[in-house]
């Protein structure tokens, strides 16, 4: 066996490589580590920050900026000085500052002049409420981000789910670490019946000891053995120190319906060994799941006694609670209406002028 070589960069040759798909900020990012890989500057120092006050450069005093690159929902800076170079990731109010610098004071006292009085204080928000999004980046991999969604008290949103509806929901609102019993909550219906919105609250509801993240492509989640173990088995916002989490995935139509075991191959396997197998043992991680299905067409592993913590048909309200949340009875036919269509009523739009697509989709979105 040949010795290896003591500069790792020798051993492990770095190409870069771009194509069409790649960014200008992309570029940006590789040209950034090629100090760090070649190991010219070994220590690396990084900082993120939620909320950047205005007029923030984030670009310590004699920094010499070598690439400035803008996109539409991000921009990249390189900078460099004497024995250090920074890069300067910014989207919306937030930004990731990292510094490589030839030692390991340097790369420290360099990323502290660059972020020291650049945090804004986070805006008054008490009816929002800080949720995860996951995603499985070209670039980076498996990714996590925060946003802060607009969420109401269960009390505000009550009157839109129909009585049934809104009796179980005051249970589920008022769990605590103490009384989960399953691991699994499942909420099917129709679509624009407020199974989102209804997730929303329960994030609000649940904030003080339950951390939710939306996984946004969740047909990818249980066939990337990767991707769901890092979700799995990765610490986030605190979940090391007990905090629970809760995974959404929206629209698993495919993933839990009866015949999903031929369609899905082993996805379905691997999210009930989430719930309740090997995988989630000593894990504080709950999944909920929407879905427009029947529960009759429900796979029968998914709705088995004891794996549930919830399992909530969400259906439109009936006329009465129609006319009675519109304070009207034009446009609401006998059978009541749901949530989309009431919204779509008191816009002055009608349910008749949506197409039945995009009122699904709609629905997914925002109710």
């Amino acid at each position: 066996m040949g010795r290896m070589s003591a500069n790792p960069h020798e051993a492990l040759p770095i190409r870069l490589t771009v194509d069409d798909s790649d960014s200008p900020a992309d570029v940006v990012d590789a040209l950034f580590l090629g100090r760090f890989a070649t190991g010219e500057q070994p220590y690396s120092h990084s900082s993120s920050l939620d909320r950047v006050k205005p007029g923030a450069t984030l670009l310590p005093p004699g920094a010499a900026v070598l690439r400035s690159a803008r996109d539409d929902d991000r921009s990249a800076t390189l900078a460099e000085g004497d024995g250090w170079t920074l890069l300067v990731s910014r989207w919306n109010r937030g930004a990731d500052v990292t510094v490589t610098a030839v030692e390991p004071e340097l790369a420290e006292r360099v990323l502290k002049e660059a972020t020291d009085g650049a945090k804004d204080d986070p805006e008054p928000q008490p009816d929002n409420v800080t949720m995860g999004f996951w995603y499985v980046s070209p670039r980076r991999g498996p990714h996590r981000t925060t946003r802060r969604i607009a969420a109401g008290t269960w009390e505000e949103v009550r009157p839109n789910y129909t009585a049934p509806v809104a009796e179980a929901m005051d249970r589920l609102m008022k769990v605590t670490p103490d009384d989960i019993s399953g691991r699994l909550l499942l909420l099917h219906g129709p679509p624009g019946t407020g199974k989102t919105s209804a997730l929303r609250t329960l994030a609000r509801s649940w904030r003080d000891w339950c951390q939710v993240d939306c996984v946004l492509d969740p047909e990818r989640l249980f066939n990337d053995v990767g991707y769901l173990m890092d979700i799995a088995i990765g610490e986030d916002e605190g979940t090391a120190n007990g905090r629970w989490r809760l995974l959404l995935l929206e629209d698993c139509d495919e993933l839990i319906r009866g015949e999903a075991k031929h369609t899905a191959g082993q996805a379905l396997s691997r999210l009930l060994n989430l719930t309740d197998g090997l995988l989630g043992q000593g894990r504080n991680v709950l999944v909920g799941v929407t879905t427009n299905e029947d529960l009759e067409r429900l796979h029968p592993a998914v709705v088995r006694p004891g794996r549930c913590l919830a399992r909530i048909e969400v259906g439109p309200l009936t006329r009465p609670e129609a006319v009675a949340w519109l304070g009207t009875e034009e446009g609401i036919g006998r059978d009541g209406a749901t949530l989309a269509e009431l919204y779509a009523l008191r816009r002055g739009t009608g349910p008749a002028a949506i197409p039945d697509q995009a009122r699904g989709a709609d629905a997914g979105l925002y109710l």
